[in-house]
């Protein structure tokens, strides 16, 4: 990583490294979120597709990273993913992932006043009150990830060459 400024190179802290109690404390709020969802009978797909869609929003290149790897292990497919950005354009979702879908972006965009109505009032129509609350935790709680990430610029490790 190169300081565009200077030409020196920049060091992150790695914040995840620096305060693990922290770090800890949300990796276990992350748990309970995933037991809360699984309670309410969201399933692995529609939890990993939250989770890339706010990645996808904040530009998390090393939650984008992780989460697509883990949503094909759960058996998404690559049609899916790749048009996830797109998805209102798309007939690929059914209306329970939509509202969900609607749902996270609303609460990751938590400036847009109008979305929250609109993706509350869409969500109710298929989603039950559990269901609603589990996609909510499931945002915010990538939402935090992300930042965590994002400002330590965790790296994404490819492939070797071939």
């Amino acid at each position: 990583m190169s300081d565009t400024t200077t030409g020196t190179a920049s060091r992150r802290v790695f914040i995840d490294k620096q305060s693990p109690k922290a770090y800890h404390a949300l990796v276990q709020a992350s748990e309970a979120v995933r037991a809360t969802a699984a309670d309410a009978g969201l399933d692995r797909i529609l939890v990993e597709l939250i989770n890339l869609r706010v990645s996808q929003i904040n530009g998390c290149a090393y939650c984008l990273d992780v989460h697509t790897k883990a949503a094909l292990r759960a058996g998404e497919t690559t049609q899916r993913l790749g048009v996830l950005p797109a998805w209102r354009d798309t007939e690929l979702f059914v209306p329970r992932e939509r509202a969900a879908l609607a749902l996270t972006e609303a609460t990751t965009d938590i400036a847009n006043a109008t979305a929250h109505e609109d993706a509350y009032e869409d969500a109710r129509q298929v989603l039950t009150e559990d269901e609603i609350s589990a996609v909510i935790w499931v945002a915010l709680t990538i939402n935090a990830f992300n930042r965590v990430s994002i400002m330590s610029k965790h790296p994404v490790r490819g492939l070797p060459q071939q």
